[in-house]
């Protein structure tokens, strides 16, 4: 059915069916007694730059979510029903010791670590573990199965995993080769597939390949978590359009995760719309780890914020911030 000039759109704002007037979403931001300049507005699936409010016009049928402008520690992100408000995920090794590794977290403001399963020390069953000084009441454990090569061991290590620590959250990668450390995906889906099948929530590590990622969605990840950069080689994102297009696709979180070095590179991920990013050696093997894991924290912080914010347009050639007319 065609709808007049004049006729009401059906659409539905925050989750409630509403009828408004024809018009841009800046128009219906003011219906609602709201300031445009004040909030941030998500139009089916896509975030609105504030600064083209007025020029983009209402839909009828369109999904809208309009949250207020707020820092970005404060707004939450949810992965399989659980919710947290850092958006940072730090690793648990190459720290000169488990102290360092737990004012790095805290540093950081994490709640999520992951952490790897190894055998236990038998000859020295006493020794310090990590358990001691990062408590897993507080701060959520996500185990992965770093070092796996095949579907087989990476789902023989979670279950030992699920076994030992009831954890159901896992962040599984299963990797192709030891020189790149990419990640061998026909290998990893196969292994998401049957973690999925046993009652798993996996995290999974994967390509900057949109359809991979698509693939993982379908066999079953919570979360998908393209690399950056290859592990450990802190060379910051290297494909940012991949990168926005897995993010434009997914329905389940994105998060980038390997490559990370700098808080700028933290920031990038988050301005393309990551839910979130995780590292490890960019904070453990910093000169400073703690205060490395700080400015990671503000990095995460600013790079949503000016996600949400949404950036200015490009252009080829200067625009004076002042205008040229009636100089002197």
């Amino acid at each position: 059915m065609a709808f007049a000039m004049t006729d009401p759109l059906q659409i539905i704002v925050n989750g409630e069916p509403r009828r408004a007037a024809p018009g841009s979403i800046a128009d219906l931001v003011r219906a609602l007694d709201l300031d445009p300049a004040k909030v941030a507005v998500e139009r089916n699936a896509v975030i609105v730059p504030r600064s083209t409010l007025d020029e983009v016009a209402l839909a009828d049928g369109d999904v809208l979510e309009i949250v207020h402008f707020v820092g970005g520690g404060n707004d939450t992100w949810s992965v399989a029903g659980r919710t947290f408000t850092s958006r940072l995920i730090v690793g648990t090794g190459k720290y000169k010791d488990f102290a360092q590794n737990a004012a790095a977290v805290e540093a950081s403001g994490a709640e999520i670590v992951t952490v790897a399963v190894r055998r236990v020390n038998v000859s020295d069953p006493k020794a310090p573990m990590l358990t001691d000084f990062i408590d897993p009441k507080k701060i959520t454990y996500l185990p992965n199965t770093a070092g796996c090569f095949t579907a087989e061991d990476a789902i023989r290590t979670l279950r030992l995993a699920r076994e030992a620590g009831g954890w159901d959250l896992v962040k599984l990668e299963v990797l192709g080769e030891a020189r790149t450390l990419y990640p061998n995906m026909i290998e990893t889906i196969r292994a998401t597939e049957v973690l999925a099948k046993e009652g798993f929530l996996p995290m999974v590590y994967c390509t900057d390949d949109p359809i991979a990622a698509k693939q993982l969605e379908d066999a079953g990840a919570v979360a998908v978590m393209p690399l950056g950069a290859p592990i450990g080689s802190g060379l910051g994102i290297q494909n940012r359009v991949t990168i926005r297009l897995i993010v434009e696709g997914a329905k389940v979180p994105v998060l980038v995760d390997a490559g990370v070095g700098t808080a700028s590179d933290a920031a990038v991920a988050l301005e393309l719309g990551c839910d979130g990013v995780l590292m490890n050696t960019a904070i453990a093997e910093a000169k400073d780890p703690i205060r490395m894991a700080r400015a990671m924290k503000l990095a995460v912080e600013a790079g949503r914020d000016a996600y949400l914010a949404g950036r200015m347009g490009t252009r080829k050639y200067a625009d004076p911030s002042s205008p040229l007319a009636g100089l002197i």
